[in-house]
């Protein structure tokens, strides 16, 4: 899918660099039922209560979004996938795309911690009593995961959804201190705040293919993980920077942090990005052959999956209402 080639910034108009993927794009035939499904599960969770906000929720369709990035997915796991994207949304609205304190967002993350982390509390049915919204939808989210992923997938997902917990206070800070971070600070932390790693945890999850904790630390499998979290969130970056570019989060941006590091234009900074994506997807291309080599199914599956979400991502991206007016 082209990406929109100019946008307008104030009174600049700047160009979108193309988001050339060479990744197969699929939908999950169950789409309809999950988007359907996915907004029932948001309204009656109480994370968002205001009816505006429900709409906005509405047209921005995110059973697209796990439709397109886990198209082979069984219903009820693209259900689950597709749930776990929209508390990652409901969250970053609330929390991250806000005027939210570090310090405030740090008082928040004791009652999530205790849901992701609390062992000896695990419930598979959801028992446990908790009164937060989106502590007791995260609550439900770590059941379903542990019904239908192994020990080492939950834990998994445990620790990165933790660290990307964590990584909205450094988020927050940035935006409280008027702060744009280095180059090097923000592309290893926003491997972090995007939140990618706790997706990408559940594709094993969701193709019934599980990785052994030694091929989720093999050194290529890492490699690939880490190029798919970067092309994905860099994306993200380019394509909401026109309508982030006067907001309190714009300093968490690759757009301004290299613009504001660099002395690159908007532009510049937007070419810039552009190159650094399309290197990382070749370095995928180049991977996925190492990978198929392993003799894994469940590796191969996993690349497979992370192929997934670069052109799943782009194309729900580019229709999408969050970003685009559609």
């Amino acid at each position: 899918m082209a990406t929109p080639s100019v946008v307008q910034i104030g009174r600049d108009p700047i160009r979108i660099p193309s988001l050339t993927c060479p990744f197969p794009s699929a939908v999950n035939p169950h789409v309809d039922e999950v988007d359907r499904d996915t907004l029932a599960w948001l309204t009656t969770s109480g994370m968002v209560d205001d009816p505006e906000q429900l709409e906005r929720f509405r047209r921005a369709a995110y059973g697209w979004l796990g439709a397109r990035t886990y198209p082979y997915a069984s219903q009820e796991l693209c259900q689950l996938v597709t749930d776990w994207c929209v508390w990652l949304f409901a969250f970053d609205d609330a929390f991250c795309e806000s005027d939210r304190r570090a310090a405030e967002i740090a008082r928040a993350l004791p009652q999530l911690y205790v849901v992701v982390d609390d062992l000896a509390g695990d419930d598979p049915h959801g028992s446990k009593q908790v009164d937060d919204p989106f502590a007791r939808a995260l609550l439900d989210i770590k059941a379903r995961i542990t019904v239908h992923g192994g020990p080492d997938q939950l834990d998994r997902w445990r620790t990165v959804t933790k660290d990307y917990l964590f990584a909205q206070v450094w988020e927050a800070a940035n935006r409280e201190d008027d702060v744009v971070p280095t180059v090097d600070d923000y592309i290893f932390m926003r491997r972090r705040t995007g939140a990618m790693l706790t997706v990408f945890a559940l594709i094993d999850v969701a193709a019934g293919e599980r990785l052994t904790p030694d091929e989720w630390r093999h050194p290529a499998v890492h490699a690939m993980t880490e190029h798919a979290n970067d092309v994905v969130v860099w994306d993200n970056d380019l394509i909401s920077y026109a309508k982030e570019h006067s907001g309190a989060n714009v300093r968490n941006n690759l757009v301004s942090v290299l613009s504001g590091h660099t002395g690159r234009s908007i532009q510049e900074a937007m070419d810039r990005i552009g190159q650094m994506r399309d290197q990382a997807v070749a370095d995928m291309v180049t991977l996925g052959p190492v990978l198929d080599s392993l003799g894994s199914p469940a590796v191969t599956a996993y690349a497979r999956g992370l192929e997934y979400w670069i052109s799943g991502s782009v194309d729900y991206s580019l229709t999408s209402s969050r970003y685009f007016d559609v």
